[in-house]
């Protein structure tokens, strides 16, 4: 029982290293076994490396040649790929939707802008922002009197002050039988003229996203047709706006 107490290690004395002597303390730390362990291990290890580089460099064959040693550079010490010239073409909006998502996901959100743009056309009825409109309205006469004793708006039986309308243009008769409906106010009409002129804005925005989806899925769908090994020729490059164009040779089924 006696040896098994002397043997704990609890009742053992803990040891420790001295620490570097009042004489020597213009030298520093005295160096201890975990800081020299660290050391060593740090430098065993870097001669091994350079063990592995000396032999590998001798057993280099002088004639071997992969595509990587022209399709590479060094940038900041890292070995980089280079970019073929035809990838510049993609920005990298398309090339992240290209590397996620797949055709058909691409088609149905295009598609769903399609029907939006559309609902926001039919609300819009095509008008300009600030309620003047493209195209030109031409009335025919029967005599160069009449074009000098033209009056617009007695010709359209309505007010002058609606003329320049190209919308909720009420006639004559329907200002004296009804009442007015809706903001006539000019600070309302101007609310309104902004309100309008942001959700015009809106809707260029829709129209361009559905263009670009529609070109995404145009090169997602050029590049799974490039898959097949049928015989092709490029007929027109690939652009940011539109996909490339290849010629296929004729292939009989059977």
């Amino acid at each position: 029982m006696s040896s098994f107490r002397k043997a704990l290690k609890s009742r053992q004395k803990n040891h420790h290293e001295r620490s570097q002597p009042g004489f020597r303390k213009h030298l520093g730390l005295l160096e201890k076994k975990k800081d020299y362990k660290l050391r060593a291990v740090d430098y065993h290890k870097k001669q091994n490396t350079l063990s592995a580089l000396r032999k590998k460099a001798l057993d280099k064959n002088p004639d071997e040649f992969y595509y990587k040693m022209i399709n590479t550079q060094l940038q900041d010490g890292i070995h980089v790929a280079k970019k073929e010239g035809e990838e510049d073409e993609i920005t990298e909006e398309q090339k992240k939707v290209m590397r996620t998502q797949d055709i058909k996901y691409v088609e149905m959100k295009r598609v769903a802008e399609a029907r939006k743009i559309e609902r926001m056309k039919g609300e819009l009825h095509i008008l300009e922002a600030d309620a003047k409109q493209k195209n030109h309205h031409t009335f025919f006469v029967d005599s160069k009197k009449e074009v000098q004793s033209f009056d617009l708006a007695n010709h359209l039986n309505t007010v002058p002050e609606l003329v320049d309308r190209v919308f909720n243009r009420p006639t004559l008769k329907t200002l004296e039988t009804k009442s007015i409906q809706g903001a006539v106010e000019p600070r309302t009409m101007m609310k309104l003229a902004k309100l309008r002129n942001h959700q015009y804005k809106i809707l260029s925005q829709r129209i361009d996203r559905e263009k670009k989806m529609f070109v995404i899925g145009q090169k997602i769908q050029t590049r799974k047709d490039l898959q097949d090994k049928n015989k092709k020729v490029k007929v027109k490059k690939e652009t940011h706006s539109a996909a490339a164009i290849y010629k296929f040779d004729v292939k009989r089924k059977r």
